[in-house]
């Protein structure tokens, strides 16, 4: 049968498994998407499910995109009416469908991170409480726990004086989404969750529905998304999970590996599958990843194997401090590059903690070289895009107080503060939103509420109120593209942006790739842009075209792959991170961490750490990472003839040359020597610092009367002596 074609045996046995619960423990690179696709076409084409009885459900709309498409080519039009989707995108579909059943209406907005936090900000500032001591990110992420665990405000545990002040914080900050008409993120999963559990009706006509659910990447579910599939799964018990304990590194967020633990208990008939055969990496790179993450209790082994053969040994390398480490990754970058054994897109640096990225690019900018950075400001998080956004939404649902202060002011009409206080205390004493009040005072003096507000806020407000209740008007006969192009222009926010600046430039053409965007809607709705939006995460907006190296957190590199990888400052209190050091589920999470940076290195691993590192402006010794003595000395390349001379965690480990047969060459004599003026074609005239012999090239400090300071690797250069 094509469906099973070119599968492995592990692979064959998971997508022919029969009915009822099975579970899936995919190693890295196992090909568990094939698998996940592979098994729909099965269920489709073998068994002849009909598309409407499936679901499946993903973490990112990339993956799901990429299984989509893979459907879509194995099944054409029979593939039609499948449901597949990210659990937020599940959810919300559910939630707009059962809104009768819940306390918001279907066309409630989605808010995002910084809504979110704006939102807890504004409910600190309300109840009198100290933002330095409550701090609104902390408080924020309290709340998403508790509703990850399925608690609402009412219900939120008080143990201490800190825990009664988030529990009247989460009151207030529930009651503002609602008054709203909005959910957060969590609210999506809590919401079905609830759903499901509190109405028998609901749960049977969707777990009748499904007749068939498939998961992929199980390991990150929280409690909530666990829940919410258990009572989807209830009817038939057709659940199909894929996933890898040992790849869960998201605790801080929710998730929850041991739900691979309660599925086997809530499903004692499950069958468990192994997926072991690796297509991605080299058989050394799979061995030092099993090695590490071993050191892990309480977990199902898995022998992870190749058929790429061994490949190089993993290449460590210790190097003084953090600057000499972002050097030496540049460098190596660099001469690859230069040698065209590789592309530029090939590489990528990852790192525990996103402060750790200032230097890596501080080093990228020096030698001039582009890279792309996965966790800087998104484009949908840019300031002028949150501006249209706002407008869109308040469009879309009045009751949006968030989007209402954004916009009311944005660009300036003489609308104060004082004014918007007036504004919200009259609605609230009405038990009416901010924006139903605005729409009122649109149709001027023979508004309802005209002759109670004092003459400055009614006319001030008025031409305000006008415009939102033409944008209402014209939404359900305009598409997404459409209304954005009448609000720009009705605001004219192209003067208001392009402010001569060459940033406002760069924000006006960000504005234009939104209208781009939004183009791609014109068959849907107002509300299917505004979700997608809404739920579009990190790597959904990674650039894959681009031809540089890529720099990331080994949080955000999860389902990536890259020919070559670097893993950047492996010390005591980076990785393992200080703070997870006196909690040991948390000492687990840090090497599954490594694990999953690891097992992202198709050809080539590097692993380095420092001896020293700067903490608070001053530097102080550094010890190397105690997951790196996990690692079998003969899959290292250390630096030393044969790899035998073991490193001890105290010793100080500084080769004078590397020696990995990539990149063996002649040894390179010093050429140049301090106080010699030098000519470089771009930047000038300028004289040698300091020269110095690493890694078999001459690494050169040159004093630029132009541009200052720079570090070069000699035989890239083309200096000339003057």
């Amino acid at each position: 049968m094509d469906v099973l074609r070119d599968l492995n045996p592990q692979q064959q046995q998971a997508v022919m498994a029969g009915t009822g619960p099975v579970l899936v423990l995919a190693g890295p690179g196992s090909g568990k998407t094939r698998v996940l696709t592979q098994r729909i076409a099965y269920l489709i084409g073998q068994m002849g499910v009909r598309p409407y009885h499936v679901l499946a459900v993903t973490f990112t709309n990339k993956a799901a995109r990429e299984m989509g498409d893979r459907v879509d080519r194995m099944l054409g039009e029979r593939g039609r009416g499948l449901t597949l989707g990210t659990f937020h995108s599940t959810c919300g579909r559910i939630l707009r469908r059962e809104a009768d059943h819940l306390p918001f209406d279907s066309n409630y907005v989605i808010f995002d991170a910084d809504d979110q936090i704006r939102v807890v900000k504004q409910v600190i500032k309300d109840l009198n409480l100290d933002d330095k001591r409550y701090r609104p990110h902390g408080v924020h992420a309290s709340i998403s726990r508790a509703k990850n665990e399925l608690l609402f405000a009412e219900d939120f545990p008080v143990q201490t004086y800190r825990d009664e002040v988030v529990k009247r914080v989460y009151l207030r900050y529930q009651h503002t989404l609602l008054a709203s008409n909005a959910v957060d993120f969590d609210d999506m999963l809590l919401w079905t969750a609830f759903l499901l559990e509190e109405s028998p009706a609901v749960r049977e006509r969707y777990s009748r529905r499904y007749e068939h659910i498939l998961v992929d990447e199980f390991q990150d579910t929280n409690m909530a998304q666990y829940t919410l599939l258990k009572h989807l799964a209830s009817f038939h018990q057709n659940i199909f999970v894929v996933g890898d304990p040992d790849q869960s590194i998201y605790r801080w967020r929710g998730a929850d590996f041991r739900n691979v633990l309660r599925f086997d208990e809530d499903f004692p008939s499950a069958q468990i599958i192994l997926l072991e055969q690796n297509y991605r990496s080299t058989q050394n790179i799979l061995d030092s990843a099993m090695a590490v993450i071993d050191g892990n209790p309480h977990r199902t082994k898995k022998q992870l194997f190749t058929e790429r053969g061994e490949g190089q040994k993993i290449m460590l390398q210790e190097l003084y401090d953090d600057r000499e480490m972002a050097s030496f990754v540049v460098e190596r970058i660099a001469r690859s590059v230069a040698s065209q054994r590789t592309q530029p897109g090939d590489f990528a640096v990852m790192y525990r903690t996103n402060a750790q990225s200032r230097i890596l690019e501080e080093a990228f900018l020096a030698a001039n070289l582009p890279y792309k950075l996965v966790g800087a400001q998104r484009f949908y998080g840019r300031r002028e895009i949150k501006d249209i956004m706002a407008y869109l939404r308040l469009a879309h649902n009045p009751k949006d107080e968030i989007s209402m202060l954004r916009a009311i002011n944005t660009p300036r009409r003489g609308i104060g503060t004082k004014t918007i206080a007036s504004l919200r205390t009259y609605a609230q004493s009405l038990d009416l939103s901010p924006g139903n009040v605005l729409l009122d005072l649109g149709v001027g003096a023979e508004s309802e509420h005209w002759e109670s507000l004092p003459n400055r806020v009614r006319t001030t407000l008025s031409p305000f109120g006008k415009l939102l209740s033409n944008w209402c008007n014209f939404r359900d006969d305009l598409s997404p593209l459409e209304l954005m192009d009448q609000i720009i222009k009705d605001i004219a926010y192209r003067n208001y942006i392009e402010d001569g600046s060459d940033e406002g430039a760069e924000r006006w053409e960000n504005v234009m790739e939104f209208r781009r965007l939004a183009a791609d809607y014109n068959e849907k709705s107002l509300m299917a842009f505004l979700e997608d939006v809404a739920l579009v995460s990190d790597q959904d907006t990674l650039d894959a075209s681009a031809n540089v190296p890529t720099l990331m957190t080994l949080h955000a590199a999860k389902g990536l792959e890259f020919p070559v990888v670097f893993i950047v400052g492996l010390n005591e209190g980076t990785l393992p991170h200080i703070r997870s050091f006196d909690d040991p589920e948390a000492m687990q999470e840090e090497r599954r961490l490594l694990y999953v940076g690891i097992t992202r290195a198709e050809d080539s691993l590097y692993l380095l750490h420092s001896l020293n590192r700067y903490n608070f402006g001053y530097s102080e010794p550094a010890e190397p990472s105690r997951y790196l003595d996990d690692i079998p000395m003969l899959l290292i390349d250390d630096g030393y003839t044969g790899g035998q001379k073991r490193r001890s965690r105290s010793s100080i480990f500084r080769p004078e040359k590397w020696e990995s047969p990539e990149y063996t060459e002649q040894v390179v004599e010093q050429e140049y020597s301090p106080g010699m003026r030098v000519g470089h074609p771009a930047w000038g005239e300028g004289m040698i610092l300091n020269s110095k012999i690493e890694d078999n090239e001459e690494i050169v400090d040159i004093f630029f009367e132009d541009i200052g300071l720079k570090k070069v690797v000699a035989s890239l250069a083309k200096l000339t002596v003057l």
